[in-house]
């Protein structure tokens, strides 16, 4: 007859036994290819609890969306970057069950597989899988321009556009506040920078209009009543030429600094000179 103390050591000794069996280890197998056709039974795949199986899109396509089977029971990872790269992983309560994906490629290539769980039967899972397409369609899919944009390369140029409409507007912000520096500084100077340093003979500017000569070191002003607007020519070597220059509201903006010069209406004309020149 069992005493307490000999069941009691039973149970012990049978707990021991029980959790010291180590569990069950699938063992990865060598990266392999797998070939895909719409023509076929989608190709199985391999998996492990605890274990990713990275599958691989051909080197010229990018994965454009991914629809699993079941989403709740296993995870499908694509990454953030447009890549031809999927990680697919079984939870724990896809223990000895299967589902399918469907990779869809930004040439519109359709990649169905089927997924199966394997950690407790022997073979090994897959660590990678490279697909590679036999349609003749498909392949030529692949040579022709992408058809699909994928979304984390959309997001991807989106945050760019993002980065660079914030970056332009900041430079356009530091532009705008260094000219109205620029702009107060030179307003609050340009007092100062009125030079009324030109001689000309005043009856004949009487005559055509002319009633002040001025410049600010870099334009030169010439201000009048005119009947007829008269030219204003520059002066060097005593020969005068044509130069551009604005007019309006009977002020003409010259834009350089005139050392010497002339207006003239007909042959009707008054000189003026710098003093500093002279």
């Amino acid at each position: 007859m069992n005493t307490p103390k000999t069941i009691a050591a039973a149970t012990a000794l049978f707990t021991v036994c029980v959790y010291a069996v180590p569990g069950v280890q699938a063992q990865q197998k060598a990266p392999r290819t797998v070939q895909v056709s719409t023509t076929t039974a989608p190709p199985v795949i391999r998996t492990s609890l605890n274990e990713s199986t990275l599958l691989e899109l051909p080197a010229e396509e990018k994965v454009a969306t991914i629809f699993g089977g079941n989403t709740d029971d296993w995870i499908f990872n694509a990454g953030h970057v447009a890549s031809r790269f999927i990680s697919v992983k079984p939870k724990a309560t896809a223990a000895k069950s299967s589902t399918n994906v469907h990779i869809i490629s930004d040439h519109g290539n359709d990649y169905t597989l089927e997924l199966k769980e394997v950690s407790a039967e022997g073979g090994g899972f897959d660590s990678t899988v490279f697909l590679e397409q036999t349609d003749k369609d498909a392949q030529k899919k692949i040579a022709d321009a992408p058809v699909f944009v994928p979304a984390a390369e959309v997001k991807e140029k989106e945050d760019r556009l993002e980065r660079e409409v914030a970056q332009a507007q900041a430079a356009a912000a530091a532009d705008r506040k260094t000219a109205e520096v620029a702009q107060e500084k030179y307003q609050s100077t340009y007092p100062s920078n009125l030079h009324f340093d030109y001689k000309w003979d005043r009856s004949k500017a009487q005559a055509l209009g002319v009633r002040q000569i001025w410049d600010d070191g870099k334009f030169t002003y010439i201000q009048g009543k005119f009947e007829e607007p008269p030219v204003v020519y520059e002066l060097k070597d005593k020969k005068g030429s044509l130069i551009n220059f604005d007019f309006a509201n009977g002020l003409y903006t010259v834009p350089k600094l005139l050392q010497n010069g002339y207006v003239a209406i007909g042959k009707s004309k008054v000189e003026f000179h710098r003093q500093e020149a002279n």
